[in-house]
């Protein structure tokens, strides 16, 4: 059926290439295409590209159940909201606009499974493995919250933390769709299909050396290879009923790619179209993505139907657009977020696939990690390193050359290293006298600034513990920025105070707001092992392995029995400090 709701708006912020994102907007459109009904699916379609063969642009989504129409399934689900099918008719995009930024709110995000219900299905699915039913089955789950304010500042936000290739906003009648999704569905160009099936997760390390670890272990990783595979796999089968056979091709098979929460495997399958296949055919033959469901599909799709509590609309669907030119640009809606307009709720799928080799709180803390993103805002900042320098000489150069280039990479910022040593060196040989603070700031374009100061010394050397305890598992705690928000919210409460000492949830001491700690314990130096939640500071770095201090976790209860605390840094070195007893509880 064909009508016209409120004027849609959608945005299509793909990447045409590796690091070219191409953005289009449509709005006002001539017609649209939508349906609630299964039977009504396929004429839709047909509907479609009739239209795009008459020279107009399509663009809209298909929900996951809309493959229901053809993979002969046809379970109801009760107080569904979202059209099966809808795709708006245009004649031409336009170009992005600039949009003023305004607030939204959500609350805590609710997973609808417990982890005992989440086991109840992963063993259900496990014995279905067993019995040589299926080899995979990627099962989901949603999330869900209260939302009011602007979506469109929600999607602008989940696309700056996701930094995905295939990110698209819809604004419909009664939905508004947030998608920041990494992984295309498929590209049709100059007679080529394209897929880039995604199996294989892990979250980001904190520190730059545990980001290499996980990176390392996906890239070996012989369960997500297989996971991987298979869907390649059948990804390539598929491929065979719409392109000439000889053409198929695998290129860049298992290649990590790396997101600010997560790092992803891929594989790219592609081929030369066969004559008189529509993209329609194609999309119908291709969806849904195996990436989505599993191996054999339709066993999955039919497993899925079962265990699944609640549809997955266009989450695991398809979103993307249609040219006259017969090319097109679909992604696979994960990392997405469907807002309720009537109901006031956001909802967002999150999965993984599991196979014979799965283990169950592995893949339930995967699903946990996907939604990761939800949290995750992306902070404005650069790169910051305080080097002390006392009579012409840095007290540690090359330890902090290390630590920028290693924070660069974690945060793909480009730096010119040899440029900024050279300049470095040139303030050396002009502060030849007295103690300096040199203050060394790379922004995310690779420009540096720096500015040496004098050093002043401090009024008093008193400390205080803070009251809270802070995030560890936030990575900014892990590299010296300019982002101060982490220690701005332990402020000092009064002007007789030196630093404020940091714990964790553990009850475990981790750092000062401008230096590491070290104590004195049964004579021996100590100080907190950096998965405690602290900067890996340069002049700790020199101190462990010339052997003069151990590194060992601190117990706030434990700072009763030292016999002398100091906070030490590259700048200004040993400070003995006096923490104020009554403030340790």
């Amino acid at each position: 059926m064909t009508s016209l709701p409120n004027i849609p708006f959608l945005q299509f912020d793909f990447s045409s290439e590796k690091n070219s994102r191409n953005s289009i907007v449509f709005s006002n459109p001539t017609d649209v295409i939508w349906t609630n009904s299964f039977s009504e699916v396929s004429d839709c379609l047909k509907k479609v590209q009739q239209a795009v063969d008459l020279g107009f642009y399509a663009a809209g989504y298909l929900s996951y159940e809309a493959a229901y129409a053809w993979r002969k399934r046809n379970k109801i689900y009760r107080d569904v909201t979202m059209p099966l099918l809808w795709f708006g008719l245009f004649e031409s995009p336009k170009s992005p606009f600039s949009h003023k930024e305004e607030s939204f709110s959500v609350s805590d995000w609710t997973f609808n499974q417990t982890k005992d219900e989440y086991s109840q299905s992963f063993n259900l699915i496990q014995q279905a493995i067993e019995r040589g039913e299926t080899d995979q089955i990627n099962y989901t789950g949603h999330f869900q919250t209260p939302f009011s304010g602007c979506a469109y500042t929600f999607y602008n936000q989940l696309k700056s933390a996701q930094q995905a290739n295939y990110c698209a906003y819809m604004d419909l009648e009664n939905i508004q769709v947030l998608s920041a999704s990494p992984e295309l569905f498929f590209q049709v160009k100059n007679g080529k299909l394209i897929a880039r099936p995604m199996k294989g997760t892990v979250h980001r390390g904190k520190t730059w050396k545990d980001d290499a670890i996980n990176r390392q272990w996906l890239a070996a990783s012989e369960k997500n290879k297989l996971e991987n595979d298979l869907i390649t796999e059948l990804m390539i089968e598929e491929f065979k009923k719409v392109v000439e056979q000889p053409s198929i091709k695998v290129v860049d098979q298992h290649n990590v790619e790396k997101y600010p929460t997560v790092y992803q495997m891929t594989s790219t399958i592609q081929g030369d179209i066969q004559e008189k296949v529509s993209i329609i055919d194609i999309l119908t033959t291709l969806f849904p993505c195996g990436s989505i469901t599993g191996v054999p599909k339709q066993v999955a799709i039919d497993l899925i139907a079962d265990l699944e509590k609640s549809p997955r609309g266009v989450y695991c669907g398809a979103i993307g657009y249609i040219t006259p030119n017969n090319e097109a640009v679909f992604n696979v809606p994960i990392r997405t977020v469907v807002i309720d307009k009537k109901k006031h709720l956001a909802s967002y799928g999150a999965g993984g696939g599991i196979t014979a080799n799965s283990n169950m709180e592995e893949e339930f803390n995967e699903v946990l990690t996907k939604a990761k993103v939800l949290h995750y805002k992306q902070e404005t900042f650069s790169l910051l390193e305080t080097i002390g320098l006392i009579n012409g000489q840095y007290l540690v150069f090359d330890e902090h050359l290390k630590r920028l280039k290693s924070s660069a990479a974690y945060f793909d910022f480009p730096i010119d290293l040899q440029s900024i040593k050279h300049e470095l060196i040139c303030v050396k040989n002009k502060c030849k006298t007295g103690k300096w603070r040199v203050r060394l700031v790379v922004d995310r374009e690779g420009d540096f600034q720096i500015e040496p100061q004098r050093l002043v010394s401090p009024m008093n050397h008193n400390v205080i513990l803070a009251k809270k305890p802070i995030d560890s598992e936030n990575v900014f705690h892990y590299h010296k920025t300019t982002n101060r928000t982490i220690y701005e919210r332990f402020s000092k409460e009064d002007n007789c105070t030196y630093d404020v000492l940091l714990w964790n949830k553990n009850d475990e001491v981790t750092e000062f707001t401008t230096g590491n700690i070290v104590v004195e314990q049964e004579g021996e130096l100590i100080t907190p092992p950096v998965a405690c939640g602290l900067l890996p500071g340069t002049y700790r770095e020199r101190l462990i392995k010339k052997g003069i201090i151990k590194v060992r976790k601190i117990l706030i209860n434990d700072l009763h029995s030292c016999s002398k605390i100091w906070l030490i840094n590259s700048v200004r070195e040993w400070v003995p400090v006096q923490l104020f007893r009554n403030n340790i509880t």
